[in-house]
């Protein structure tokens, strides 16, 4: 695992400084400008996370293996790279069922989507009461082993029985 910290706090500060400089000699208006720098500094400091965040999931699709997540530490945030690449002895799709319910060795998964299916699956896991995760995970049970899923049954309603006229 390597880590680098990312200090974003004196880039917040830089920004603050651009702003106040541009206030000029004039006390009213240096007194606007400060407390407009200071309404936009934590918005700032958060794009600068969300920045980081997306950087970081941008540099992890195009890794070969392993992924980098962003960390934060304080204010500041850390970049931090774990090289999940399987072991040679760890269990494959291909080869081996995967046990689909053992949830002790969870992981986290970064998926990218058209947002138009994103709601679409926001939507279906709501009509099912259930997070977003909750069905991306049951969706996926179901395509690794769509057999076992059956012989659970469905979330489909079905009637027996018999009528008279």
């Amino acid at each position: 695992m390597r880590t680098a910290d990312v200090e974003i706090t004196p880039h917040v500060e830089a920004i603050r400084a651009a702003l106040e400089a541009a206030g000029g000699d004039d006390d009213a208006t240096a007194a606007i400008v400060d407390r407009l720098s200071q309404a936009v500094a934590p918005t700032v400091h958060l794009e600068l996370l969300d920045l980081l965040s997306q950087v970081a999931m941008d540099v992890s699709s195009q890794l070969p293996s392993g992924r980098v997540d962003l960390q934060l530490a304080g204010r500041d945030a850390v970049l931090v790279f774990n090289d999940d690449s399987p072991a040679p002895d760890s269990t494959s799709v291909g080869s081996t069922p995967v046990a689909a319910d053992d949830e002790s060795g969870a992981a986290r998964l970064t998926l990218r989507m058209p947002e138009v299916l994103k709601v679409a699956v926001e939507r279906a896991a709501a009509a099912e009461g259930l997070s977003t995760n909750a069905w991306l995970v049951a969706a996926a049970k179901r395509a690794v082993d769509p057999g076992r899923s059956r012989q659970r049954g469905s979330t489909g309603h079905r009637l027996s029985g018999y009528t008279q006229a």
